[in-house]
């Protein structure tokens, strides 16, 4: 790809993002008379004011602006970054036993007040972004002390591995489920791979020898229990040993966690650990784009056993442009950068909403847009914002 055609394609995405996803965001998802975010903006653009905040819903609004602060230094970034904090400071920190809360109403009441450790993570993966961008010793402290938070109640030390879940005081719950869709068990890849994403942006800004201990032992743990070898595919649900609970295959996860995984070996620095985890990204990458990528360009949801969820939601579609071209930077191979192109101009006439803005969740198998939430605890600005920051950062490296 020569340097004129990289500069054409960083530019689409600097536009998608700045003017699609973040307009949007800070235009119609803040409001600032109530000084909160709208937790649920329906597909038709209506807006629910009583809509409870997910913890990771701000979460990763704060994450995603702090980002996008660093490249674009713009006021709008910065004062939606802060009030995402004070939002998490105000009303979603437990200041009795820790942590953060699961949701909390718009007036900064609890709903939900378990500690799921997977919101706990984003927490962390948050704080990091927002040092990195606003440097304060405070902050700093803050993910300190989630990070340790996590290791004493989150990590299980006879099996290995983090929990799910557990109560507002850090005792034993019966429901550890993300959502009603979820397996009740004690350990998911999905945890695990949003842990090793925040452990990974923990250790850029607190490089100690326990945060690197913690992220190489992770990653290791990915390679031993999570991915299966054999199939290229997660692993997605667990019993307390390790037991499997389930026969999914998720595309979206496995392309993502490809492209993750790379990212936190290579923060680590450790060469032979590179090796090991490229081998197995570049098998999950070709596995995931022989067996869930449509000749559409979409990449599906996920497989139960012999059945196909015959839809493309937003996040896969953003997941696979970067894992795709993550496969092609590792190998030179150009299928690998034609499907990462091709789930692009997916997106792009598919999955951005062209009138009101943002993305659709997703369309149905005949490319129809799915009448489900533009804006919820789920779909905030993380997959698609992160996407286009990914591919930026990657095409101004081989500008340069």
């Amino acid at each position: 790809m020569d340097k004129s055609t990289l500069l054409l394609l960083k530019k689409e995405f600097e536009d998608e993002l700045k003017s699609h996803i973040l307009d949007f965001w800070g235009r119609e998802v803040y409001d600032s008379h109530r000084r909160t975010f709208f937790g649920r903006i329906t597909h038709d653009g209506l807006k629910d004011p009583e809509a409870p905040l997910s913890a990771v819903f701000v979460t990763r609004i704060m994450w995603t602006f702090s980002a996008v602060y660093k490249l674009y230094p713009e006021e709008l970034y910065k004062n939606i970054a802060d009030e995402a904090f004070r939002i998490l400071q105000e009303t979603f920190w437990d200041s009795l036993n820790g942590g953060i809360y699961w949701s909390v109403l718009p007036n900064g009441k609890p709903v939900d007040t378990k500690k799921q450790f997977y919101a706990e993570a984003f927490f962390i993966y948050a704080l990091a972004e927002y040092d990195a961008a606003f440097p304060q010793n405070r902050v700093k402290q803050l993910a300190h002390s989630m990070f340790m938070l996590l290791e004493k109640f989150g990590y299980d030390p006879e099996y290995d591995g983090y929990i799910e879940a557990m109560t507002d005081n850090w005792q034993d719950i019966e429901d550890q489920r993300l959502s009603p869709r979820e397996l009740n068990v004690k350990k998911t890849m999905n945890t695990h791979l949003h842990i090793l994403e925040a452990y990974t942006h923990y250790y850029r800004v607190w490089k100690t020898e326990e945060s690197r201990n913690k992220l190489y032992h992770l990653i290791n743990l990915f390679l031993d229990k999570i991915i299966d070898p054999k199939r290229a595919h997660f692993r997605l649900f667990f019993d307390a040993d390790w037991t499997l609970r389930s026969g999914i295959d998720s595309y979206g996860h496995d392309i993502e966690g490809s492209w993750m995984l790379c990212e936190a070996a290579e923060t680590l620095g450790d060469r032979e650990l590179m090796e090991k985890v490229k081998r197995i990204a570049l098998k999950m990458s070709e596995v995931t784009r022989n067996e869930g990528f449509h000749e559409t360009g979409g990449l599906y949801y996920e497989k139960e056993n012999d059945t196909m969820l015959r839809q493309f939601d937003w996040w896969p579609q953003a997941e696979s442009v970067v894992g795709f071209f993550n496969a092609w930077q590792l190998t030179g191979d150009e299928k690998f950068l034609k499907t990462s192109l091709r789930s692009w101009k997916f997106i792009r006439n598919y999955i951005v909403d062209r009138k009101n803005g943002e993305w659709h969740w997703g369309v149905s198998a005949n490319l129809v847009p799915l009448e489900m939430d533009k804006i919820n605890g789920w779909k905030s600005s993380y997959h698609n914002g992160r996407m286009c920051l990914e591919m930026i950062r990657r095409m101004n490296r081989m500008i340069l």
